[in-house]
């Protein structure tokens, strides 16, 4: 049972938006961030940890929460960007733009996990917060689901890689076509199993 808002964190002052990401373990693709400010007003039943909800459930509840929600504003960060900065700073720079992008400024950020991006808005980490906080959740469904959104997109241009199947994370089979075809423009190139294979290549 996720709890309310002012719980444990913030004030009934406060405009709370719940931020999380998606995508720190693939091989392929960007990170996925997302920020939401739910409307207490409009409840969306049913929010939880999305890793915790079938496939199905979560692409029932990504337009009900962008339908019901205050605000709410998805980013990214490329794979250039992940191997440049690393998964941990980019998957912070993607909740920084997801913050920064809401349509209504927010006064407190409720972040997922242990740590915070650095930016204006105050913010406070909580782990599990994505199965604690109602606004977290939220945000990690978004995140999730456009993510997913974004590697079925990328299987339509390097269909051999099956990124519809496994969404770019580390799988047998996506460990098999990545040996069978080789690196492509999509692979974080810092990630241990892509390295690998680009220093044996010629």
């Amino acid at each position: 049972m996720n709890l309310g808002l002012f719980d444990d964190w913030g004030s009934p002052e406060d405009i709370v938006c719940g931020v999380d990401e998606a995508g720190r373990g693939p091989l392929a693709g960007p990170v996925f961030a997302a920020a939401v400010i739910l409307d207490p007003a409009r409840p969306v039943a049913g929010l939880r940890d999305s890793k915790k909800l079938s496939e199905a459930r979560r692409d029932e509840l990504a337009p009900r929460i962008k339908e019901q929600a205050l605000a709410w504003a998805i980013a990214a960060c490329s794979e250039e960007e992940i191997d440049r900065l690393n998964i941990l700073q980019a998957s912070m720079l993607a909740m920084r733009r997801a913050v920064e992008a809401l349509a209504v400024q927010p006064t407190l950020a409720l972040i997922d996990g242990n740590r915070c991006p650095v930016m204006a808005v105050r913010s406070i980490p909580i782990v599990g917060g994505d199965d604690k906080v109602d606004a977290i959740s939220a945000a990690s469904i978004l995140a999730k689901t456009a993510r997913d959104a974004a590697l079925l997109v990328l299987h339509e241009t390097y269909p051999q890689y099956a990124f519809d199947q496994h969404k770019g994370y580390p799988t047998a089979l996506h460990l098999e076509r990545l040996r069978l075809h080789g690196v492509s423009p999509v692979h974080r190139r810092s990630y241990a199993p892509v390295k690998a294979l680009l220093d044996i290549q010629p």
